[in-house]
């Protein structure tokens, strides 16, 4: 078509308001149909054994038999299909099998559409918007939940036998329940292997008493392959830190630092946050518990303290769970001063989920964030494929999100851990 000019004069045509590529009636759709009705005419040809019109079928046990009318829903619309039949009914054409009512690309193109946050009924009216494809909402909830089976499969997925370091952090979503919509917590845990590779172990959607919860959780990851943690940096959360102890009676449950300063600063008004900020940045910079209490002590008599008991006391309640920090050195203290590892992943999903009302149920909750990170990680991929042979300083595309990302400074890191624990960690490293 490009050689013999064909394309241009299709583009100008189009140009010139002649001519529809999409929807009913357009060029797209009836190149489709061409392209499939020759394409199972060859099939059933191959399938009978001769052309049609050939004498030497004359006679055969199975001849044509006309066709049966279908409609295809395709990425450029409706596409009304003739479909080949044979008299014995035993050709079965592969091009559009039997039942199939989308072609693949559609499905694809729901799924993506899904991902990036739109409801059912979004979908369904953007595809009859563009496409002129009318789709029911059963049908595109039947595609999105075609994911379901892959989904439960990588949240099954066997793990590493031991995560140095794990974050865990939450996004707050709406279920409904019976008749009601309730806010729940969907946890999302990112493991840090010996390579210093991040990788997402699931996602979990919090809908008991919290110690029943994260003790099914801990045990879901033991029974999973994960046999050692040793350090596990989140929000305070109820029962959690006696869940995590009690699979893995070794671990540190720490309490991520930049948690503990917002909550503090919740109590701050705005005009005095970077005083406030200022103060505290000496207890979590200090070298020893010891060193970071006479700091904690010295922020609260002073001005500041007394005008802002509640950010305190905000420190005094966390102060068990937040001093295990200070027991690194500043090379893991960079990694597992904050959660952010896992806070920008969350900032990419709020984006994706808060145009949407609620959830049906827990599985929907799971099979969107599922499919969110990987559409999000795809992308990024896609963009840094893009600019392959690039000079660096050339490059934009953003890097990996979350899964498959390098934690910067591992080495080190990894060397302290060594130091910290040799029983635990070099058996794994031989």
């Amino acid at each position: 078509m490009v050689e013999a000019g064909l394309l241009d004069q299709v583009m100008s045509q189009v140009d010139a308001g002649e001519l529809v590529l999409t929807g009913e009636g357009g060029f797209l759709p009836e190149m489709i149909k061409a392209v499939l009705e020759r394409g199972l005419a060859a099939e059933q040809t191959a399938h009978l054994g001769y052309e049609k019109g050939d004498p030497g079928g004359r006679g055969t046990p199975n001849s044509r038999n006309g066709s049966s009318p279908k409609t295809l829903h395709t990425e450029a619309g409706e596409v009304a299909l003739e479909v080949p039949r044979d008299r014995a009914g035993t050709f079965e054409p592969r091009l559009v099998p039997k039942g199939s009512r989308r072609t693949g690309g559609l499905d694809e193109m729901i799924i993506s559409l899904y991902a990036g946050g739109m409801t059912v009924r979004d979908i369904a009216a953007h595809l009859h918007r563009t496409l002129g494809t009318e789709l029911s909402h059963e049908t595109i909830s039947k595609v999105t939940d075609s994911v379901l089976e892959e989904v439960r499969a990588w949240q099954s997925r066997p793990l590493e036998e031991i995560y140095p370091i794990v974050y865990l952090d939450a996004l707050v979503i709406k279920v409904r329940d019976g008749h009601q919509v309730r806010n729940r917590a969907a946890h999302i845990a990112v493991g840090v292997d010996l390579d210093g590779i991040k990788h997402v172990l699931g996602i979990w959607v919090q809908a008991t008493e919290g110690a029943k919860f994260w003790a099914g959780v801990c045990a879901e990851l033991r029974n999973r392959g994960v046999r050692d943690v040793l350090i596990v940096c989140c929000d305070g959360l109820t029962g959690f830190p006696e869940a995590i102890e009690a699979t893995w009676p070794q671990s540190v449950v720490q309490t991520c630092t930049v948690h503990l300063i917002r909550a503090a600063m919740r109590f701050v008004p705005y005009n005095d946050r970077k005083k406030v900020a200022a103060a505290l940045r000496p207890i979590y910079t200090a070298p020893t518990d010891e060193a970071a209490r006479l700091e904690l002590d010295a922020f609260a008599d002073s001005e500041l303290g007394r005008r802002y008991p509640a950010a305190i006391m905000t420190w005094e309640n966390a102060w068990e769970r937040f001093i295990p920090f200070l027991a690194f050195p500043p090379e893991l203290r960079k990694i597992i001063y904050t959660t952010n590892a896992i806070e920008s992943l969350n900032y990419q999903l709020r984006k994706i989920i808060k145009n949407r009302g609620h959830f049906p149920n827990d599985d929907a909750v799971i099979k969107l964030l599922w499919l969110a990170i990987r559409d999000i990680e795809d992308k990024r991929a896609r963009a840094r494929a893009k600019e392959k042979g690039l000079p660096p300083n050339a490059r934009k595309a953003p890097g990996r999100l979350v899964e498959g990302a390098v934690v910067q400074g591992w080495k080190a890191a990894l060397g302290q851990l060594a130091l910290a624990c040799p029983e635990r960690v070099n058996h794994y490293l031989t």
